[in-house]
């Protein structure tokens, strides 16, 4: 039986009807470069026992960031997560509850998610909060269409310290939206004057911190360069658990705040799901996208919990909505804000100083090496070191020690020309045992 059971002459009715003379047409908007020029080198067929065994030894090559010394990040992080919070989301009334449309039944994921926007708007110094994005890089893109909504201007400044992926999912809406972009180069010293390109055509400046280098930024002049230019500023953080050392953005004048939470509460997972963060200033709750969870009472006068101001397609015409997001990433936001109660504000300064430790005892461990240059001046838990030689060869031989010793920069922008540059994260679950592994495996492969 064939998986497509579609004949020729029902695939060509069925372009006829959207006006396509040729398949083709349907992926027009995919770059040219980016399409297979054949075929995948795969079998036409095979049963599925055989399929099973060739995933199992595909997954095998993987791996895992429990298996050996981890000191990968770039926006996605080892920390421990306690075992309350997998199991309290694995409790059926959660790990099953659907979208809150019904306030009446749906009493109790409108609260944990009103409670998760309290604690996002209390980590970003700001106004209000949203109930989640998919991630931090989509939450990035959302940001800059809402700075053009509110500006009327459709002009995005991106720093050089912005996570390069960050800046290719911005790129990729922009360019199906028409709008302009001016990406920074890479910065890997944090000492670009962003300021000088701000103009008044300009909707909004993305910048993050940590940046993707891990240098922090102090945001203040930018923020008020880009008001006297009538725009925005964009803050983002793609760790943040740092929020519970460094000035958080809303105090340094951010208009919007966006960044990655899966550093609290939430696994590696080979990748995802994450949960986005995405906070703003009061005036612009209605161009904010996604969903908002307010407060209320009932007809009895008792406290309760509803979706608000929700200007999304779903419920409103298209051509008037925000986003055309669908959904949160709901259990990653319960698993998020579990997590962050059972720490407190206490434990996630002490969380945060922690990380900050580990990663200055790195540091000073790699001191001296030859072939090895620290190029941080300040940092949280994560700086860059450039070393002798190509830094993805490096990090392969690191591997075969069983170190993965962080992310080579030319994996996130292969043209950067940066070939000799490795980002290094070093977080609260390593040890001194690991911190020798690291600096024993480095030395070794130089």
């Amino acid at each position: 039986m064939r998986y497509l059971p579609l004949t020729d002459v029902e695939r060509g009715d069925m372009l006829a009807k959207v006006g396509a003379a040729h398949i083709d047409e349907l992926f027009a908007d995919v770059p040219h470069e980016l399409r297979l020029k054949a075929p995948l080198d795969l079998p036409r067929r095979k049963t599925e026992l055989d399929v099973e065994r060739a995933l199992a030894r595909l997954s095998n090559r993987n791996l895992p960031a429990a298996a050996v010394s981890f000191f990968v990040g770039c926006g996605a992080y080892k920390h421990h997560i306690p075992a309350t919070v997998d199991h309290l989301i694995q409790r059926s009334e959660f790990l099953t509850a659907y979208t809150p449309y019904q306030p009446e039944i749906s009493q109790g994921t409108l609260q944990t998610l009103f409670e998760f926007q309290t604690q996002v708007a209390a980590l970003t110094a700001m106004d209000v909060a949203n109930a989640s994005m998919y991630d931090g890089s989509t939450g990035t893109a959302e940001a800059v269409l809402m700075a053009h909504r509110i500006t009327k201007r459709r002009k995005a400044i991106l720093s050089g310290g912005l996570h390069p992926q960050y800046g290719d999912v911005v790129r990729t809406l922009s360019h199906m939206a028409s709008d302009d972009v001016v990406s920074m180069p890479a910065d890997i010293r944090a000492d670009e004057d962003i300021i000088a390109e701000i103009d008044d055509a300009t909707s909004c400046v993305v910048v993050q911190t940590p940046d993707v280098f891990g240098n922090l930024r102090d945001l203040t002049k930018i923020a008020e360069a880009a008001h006297a230019k009538g725009a925005l500023l964009i803050a983002v953080f793609t760790e943040v658990i740092s929020l519970g050392l460094i000035k958080p953005p809303g105090e340094m004048g951010a208009d919007i705040v966006v960044g990655e939470g899966q550093s609290i509460g939430n696994a590696l997972s080979f990748g995802g799901p994450y949960v986005g963060l995405f906070a703003t200033r009061s005036k612009y709750v209605r161009q904010m996208p996604g969903r908002l969870c307010g407060e209320t009472v009932d007809a009895d006068g008792k406290r309760g919990f509803v979706l608000t101001l929700s200007t999304r397609e779903q419920h409103i015409r298209r051509d008037k909505a925000t986003s055309n997001i669908c959904t949160n990433s709901g259990l990653c936001c319960l698993a998020f804000t579990i997590h962050m109660t059972l720490l407190g504000q206490t434990g996630l300064r002490r969380l945060a100083r922690a990380n900050h430790a580990n990663a200055v005892a790195l540091a000073e461990m790699l001191q001296g090496i030859p072939g090895v240059e620290l190029l941080n001046k300040a940092y949280f838990n994560e700086f860059t070191l450039r070393v002798k030689g190509n830094a993805a060869a490096v990090i392969e031989k690191m591997a075969a020690r069983d170190v993965l010793g962080g992310v080579p920069f030319s994996r996130l922008a292969p043209h950067s020309g940066y070939d000799d540059l490795i980002i290094v994260a070093n977080t609260e679950v390593n040890t001194d045992e690991d911190r020798i592994a690291f600096v024993s495996a480095l030395k070794g492969t130089l």
